[in-house]
C-alpha cells in the first residue's frame, strides 16, 4: 500500500483560499471599503494633476502580468472627465509591453506619486489605444506631441494610505543611495547579453558605446 507523501511545509503554510486569508487578516474597516470611488472627484483630481509618476500595470491574455513606469512633467496625465483619463505614450525603447498587453486585456491598474507625499493614488479601469491628432496635440511637450495615448475608463479609484513610504523612507534624502553603489545601467545590461566569446577589451567598448547611446537618449525626453 503506497502512503501519500507528507506536504511540504510550503504548502502547510501556503494560503489557499479567502475565508482562510480573512481569517489571518480579519475584515477592512468600513472607511477602507467605503473610500473606494466608481469616479475621479477633486481630489483625485488634483493628485493627478500634481504627479509626475505613474505606475502602470497590464496584464495579456494568459495573465502573465507587467509594470511600467510612465513619468513626465507634473499634471502629463489629462484628465477629460471624472471617468476618462489619457497618459502619452512618450518615446521609448519599443518593446511596446504595456500597449501589447492592452490589445491583448483592457484591465489596467495605476498608482500615482508624487514626490514627498507619502500617500499615493490608486486607479483602476480599462484601457484602449488612442491617436486622435487634436489629442496628442494637447500633450506636446516643446512642441513634440506623443505618437499614442492611453485612454483609461475609470472604474474605481482610492487614495492609499502612507504605511508602505514611512517603512521604506522613500522620500528621505538620508537614505538614498549612492548612485555608486550599484554599476551603471549599460553596465548591467551589456553585462547582462554579453556573448561568451566577447574579450574582456571588446566588453568594455561596448560598455562605453551603450553609455554614450544612454546619455543622448536623456537628453531627448519627448
Amino acid at each position: 500500500m503506497t502512503t501519500a507523501a507528507a506536504p511540504s511545509e510550503t504548502d502547510r503554510s501556503a494560503v489557499s483560499s479567502a475565508d482562510e486569508l480573512r481569517a489571518i487578516l480579519g475584515a477592512p474597516s468600513d472607511r477602507a471599503v467605503r473610500k473606494q470611488l466608481s469616479a475621479l472627484d477633486v481630489h483625485c483630481r488634483a493628485f493627478i494633476a500634481r504627479s509626475p509618476f505613474l505606475v502602470l500595470s497590464t496584464a495579456n491574455a494568459a495573465g502573465v502580468c507587467d509594470a511600467s513606469p510612465k513619468g513626465d512633467v507634473p499634471g502629463f496625465v489629462m484628465v477629460l472627465d471624472d471617468r476618462t483619463l489619457v497618459i502619452p505614450d512618450r518615446p521609448g525603447n519599443r518593446r511596446a509591453d504595456s500597449l501589447l498587453n492592452i490589445l491583448d486585456n483592457p484591465h489596467v491598474g495605476l498608482l500615482f506619486l508624487i514626490p514627498g507625499m507619502d500617500e499615493t493614488l490608486r486607479v483602476n479601469g480599462s484601457a484602449r489605444i488612442v491617436r486622435q491628432e487634436a489629442l496628442l496635440e494637447r500633450m506636446a511637450v516643446d512642441g513634440r506631441r506623443p505618437q499614442l495615448g492611453i485612454e483609461v475608463s475609470v472604474e474605481e479609484c482610492y487614495l492609499h494610505c502612507a504605511k508602505a513610504f514611512l517603512r521604506s523612507k522613500l522620500w528621505d534624502p538620508t537614505q538614498h543611495m549612492p548612485r555608486s553603489e550599484m554599476p551603471s545601467l549599460a553596465r548591467m545590461i551589456q553585462d547582462q547579453i554579453r556573448p561568451l566569446h566577447r574579450t574582456d577589451a571588446e566588453h568594455e567598448r561596448v560598455v562605453e558605446e551603450h553609455t554614450s547611446n544612454i546619455r543622448e537618449a536623456y537628453c531627448n525626453l519627448f
